[in-house]
């Protein structure tokens, strides 16, 4: 089941449950205190209070009748660094003064793990996502991402495009916060697929596609199979002396890296694609 929030052609700003053919809406009034997509996200069986909610009175809208927004409400975005070995590579690449550093990340027991986003600077599907004014060297980076309620327990998951000024954590690992957080550096959606059952990882695939003037300029591909780590153990690590009342998602890195002379410029669009859940769109901006 995919859950997502929209924009209907009156404004009007509804949580819908996402089908091949549609969508369903959701009456949020049926039960006391389920207002947000966050209040389904957390409950205890999030898939029966969804198919509880399903407005018996709203026929099915068609999916281009509606705009989807970014599927969070008040919680953070955090990100897993260097899980996959082409971002392990990439990162040496990039900082000869943090290379080991990397390389010693990759292989420990604790990972990375560093804040990414506050709601405000997510961008949704169809959003710009920003290139940092100083820096000349930017890329989008293609992610996994786990939605978490309160108790740090995975409730779904959905797409991530996590920026990066690749040249600016090049020059001092210590430069992270601003090569990774800024305005509209973070993508998220179009939904969120509900965390029903064991994943099959060999059969996720996540693809990134790089148009530019409507040509292709960039197109790979990885597997979630790929992923050195396990994903209760990303969602663990996370809340390790760390609370988080809203929730959180959490972005698991990247396997997708474009070649070093690849940078994004204005007009761009990025889109990632992963098994289940869907398609990501964004155009990319630069000051």
């Amino acid at each position: 089941m995919k859950l997502a929030k929209v924009r209907l052609a009156d404004g009007k700003v509804r949580v819908a449950m996402v089908e091949d053919t549609g969508l369903l809406l959701l009456d949020m009034e049926q039960v006391s205190g389920i207002r947000t997509l966050s209040d389904i996200l957390h409950a205890p069986d999030p898939v029966g209070l969804a198919k509880f909610l399903v407005d018996p009175k709203a026929g099915p809208i068609k999916l281009g009748e509606v705009t989807f927004l970014a599927p969070i409400d008040r919680q953070e975005v955090w990100a897993a660094g260097v899980t996959y070995k082409r971002s392990q590579i990439a990162r040496m690449e990039e900082s000869e003064a943090g290379a080991s550093h990397y390389d010693k990340v990759y292989t420990a027991p604790r990972p990375e793990i560093f804040m990414k986003a506050t709601p405000h600077r997510v961008s949704g599907p169809g959003e710009p996502v920003r290139v940092r004014a100083d820096s000349h060297w930017s890329v989008p980076e293609p992610e996994f991402v786990l939605v978490l309620n309160p108790a740090m327990q995975i409730v779904g998951y959905t797409i991530g495009n996590d920026m990066s000024a690749r040249d600016i954590e090049g020059e001092n690992p210590l430069y992270l916060p601003q090569a990774k957080v800024y305005n509209q550096c973070c993508g998220l959606g179009p939904c969120i697929l509900l965390a029903s059952g064991p994943l099959e990882k060999e059969a996720i695939a996540i693809d990134l596609l790089i148009h530019r003037n409507k040509e292709e300029i960039f197109k790979g591909s990885t597997s979630l199979s790929q992923l050195k780590r396990e994903l209760p153990e990303l969602a663990q690590w996370l809340g390790l002396e760390n609370d988080f009342p809203a929730g959180a998602f959490l972005l698991t890195g990247t396997g997708v890296v474009p070649p070093d002379q690849f940078t994004l410029q204005n007009g761009d669009v990025v889109s990632i694609s992963i098994t289940g859940i869907g398609t990501l769109v964004n155009p990319v901006v630069k000051a």
